[in-house]
């Protein structure tokens, strides 16, 4: 009996406890509104997948909070508000202008500048 219970502890360990991690809704409408939102918001444990996408438990756990507030009638807008707020910026991948992510804003813009700055040097030198 002991043996049986220390061979199921590793999947008893992978498994989301929230139901409505692997659970559509009932209605097909926020359901999709629900896995609209999911695919914009990251894996904070993956980082590079989205939630929906993810097999990680903090994600089945997210997709849970989404579809649970989503069934409670929140809009889209309001769940990622409430999960920007929890988990901060990052749980985004469109995080808003800010104080914070200003450098992610301008970083591909100051990129593209020195870019265009070595490039123009460059063609300078061969004339």
């Amino acid at each position: 009996m002991t043996i049986m219970v220390a061979l199921a502890a590793p999947a008893a360990a992978q498994t989301s406890n929230a139901p409505l991690a692997y659970q559509q809704l009932r209605d097909p409408a926020q359901e999709k509104q629900a896995r609209a939102l999911m695919e914009t918001l990251r894996c904070l444990v993956c980082q590079s997948q989205s939630i929906a996408d993810s097999d990680a438990d903090m994600a089945g756990e997210m997709r849970a909070l989404v579809r649970q507030r989503i069934a409670a009638g929140e809009t889209p807008a309001q769940v990622r508000d409430w999960l920007i707020q929890r988990y901060g910026d990052y749980v985004t991948y469109d995080p808003p202008l800010g104080r914070a992510t200003l450098a992610l804003w301008l970083a591909p813009l100051a990129l593209l500048a020195l870019g265009g700055w070595l490039a123009r040097g460059s063609f300078r030198r061969r004339r």
